[in-house]
């Protein structure tokens, strides 16, 4: 397995789990990473991961994972992403993993679409960031005396 770091069936991580997961906030425990503000992933090294993320092959993956979620964060069809779609990595990934290309880097398993609310709250573990659902308002219910 040279060259091969994670695949999509040694990953601890994957779409497919997270798909069976029936709520958002379930979603979001499932991939929350409780890191820390300001910690480097990349270093010096950042200038990798923005030529992977400008790249053509990125690109076609990146199209094909928001086709395949709706455009919807974590892949939740209640939560329609209306700004900007940021693909995520499940299992995140390393330097090794771009400058090898690695499978773990464009696996559709190891991709989600995400907010940058939910991309934030995922790597920094708050969840005041993620996004709510308008209250279903019903017939009297600002009745005071019910």
């Amino acid at each position: 397995m040279v060259g091969k770091r994670k695949t999509m069936t040694t990953m601890i991580k994957n779409v497919r789990k997270l798909y069976r997961l029936p709520s958002f906030l379930e979603r979001f425990n499932y991939l929350r990473e409780d890191g820390r503000v300001g910690e480097a992933t990349f270093g010096y090294d950042r200038y990798l991961n923005q030529l992977l993320y400008k790249s053509g092959p990125w690109r076609e993956t990146r199209d094909g994972i928001i086709i395949r979620d709706n455009g919807c964060d974590l892949g939740h069809f209640d939560y329609e992403i209306k700004k900007r779609i940021i693909v995520h990595h499940i299992n995140s990934i390393t330097i090794e993993d771009i400058e090898q290309n690695r499978d773990i880097v464009f696996d559709p398993e190891n991709l989600i679409c995400t907010s940058l609310d939910t991309h934030n709250a995922i790597h920094y573990g708050d969840e005041s960031l993620l996004p709510q659902l308008p209250i279903e308002r019903r017939r009297n219910d600002t009745c005071p005396w019910i």
